[in-house]
């Protein structure tokens, strides 16, 4: 298991993340959701120990993470954040290979069929700083995936990502919802931060509403996508399922294999 054990967060007096206390399962997509400045990327940092918890603390395993050297946390969880920026003018095959952690045999091949998963086949030698905003989304996207493959199989393999959805189009948004599904079903966990709540809905097996930092509520996705709740975290009034006038499309309707 992967818990954040009452995390709370505090940074210029003001109270970030509050008391939060959430468990990753192997098998299970959790997905985060709230308004603007909920909490819920500040909650993944924390989960992810790229910030340290003013209160509380996250278990790995067993082991508290402040106490894992960042190589063996790096086998450990993949974290695809908002956004990477990159330095130095590397190549896409660079940034990919950054998540093989150290020399990998056969590693052009690999990264190449990562490329392919992420729909940026024959990018390999694409300068970085030179593609869209969307195309560099699914370069990270295949960096952690590929230190995902690397880590040990024996053990559950943690995927954590920050909105990344939110500069890709449907087709796109929709690969990577296939391959965190994937990974749930391999016997993996992940976390995500997403602000469609369609697509939270179409893929989370447990959705987590944050608001003002505080845990809301917590559950699968039919007994937490309320109308009460959305009044309570968005503050409108709204109707579950019910069928809006003119033209919509749902992303729950879109042909897989069409994608």
């Amino acid at each position: 298991m992967y818990t954040a054990e009452a995390v709370r967060l505090t940074r210029h007096g003001r109270t970030l993340v509050r008391d939060v206390t959430l468990a990753l399962k192997p098998g299970t997509i959790t997905v985060l959701v709230g308004p603007n400045g909920a909490g819920k990327s500040s909650l993944l940092k924390l989960m992810a120990g790229e910030t340290t918890p003013s209160a509380g603390r996250v278990v790995l395993e067993g082991s508290d993470i402040r106490t894992l050297a960042p190589v063996a946390l790096a086998r450990r969880r993949a974290v695809l954040p908002q956004s990477a920026d990159v330095a130095f003018s590397f190549r896409v095959d660079e940034v990919v290979r950054i998540g093989l952690i150290g020399s990998q045999p056969s590693a052009t091949a690999r990264i190449e069929r990562l490329l392919e998963r992420v729909d940026l086949g024959g990018f390999s030698e694409r300068g970085y700083d030179t593609l869209s905003g969307g195309e560099r989304q699914r370069v990270q996207l295949a960096r952690a995936l590929a230190q995902v493959e690397v880590m040990d199989p024996d053990k559950p393999r943690y995927l954590l990502l920050d909105e990344p959805t939110a500069s890709l189009d449907l087709a796109h948004q929709l690969l990577v919802l296939r391959e965190a599904r994937a990974h749930a079903a391999a016997g993996g966990a992940v976390l995500a931060v997403l602000h469609d709540l369609n697509l939270a809905a179409m893929v989370a097996d447990v959705i987590a509403v944050l608001v003002d930092g505080a845990l809301l509520t917590c559950g699968p996705p039919a007994e937490v996508l309320t109308d009460a709740t959305l009044k309570a975290a968005f503050r409108i009034e709204a109707r579950i399922n019910a069928v809006p006038d003119g033209p919509f499309l749902l992303p729950q309707t879109v042909v897989q294999g069409a994608a």
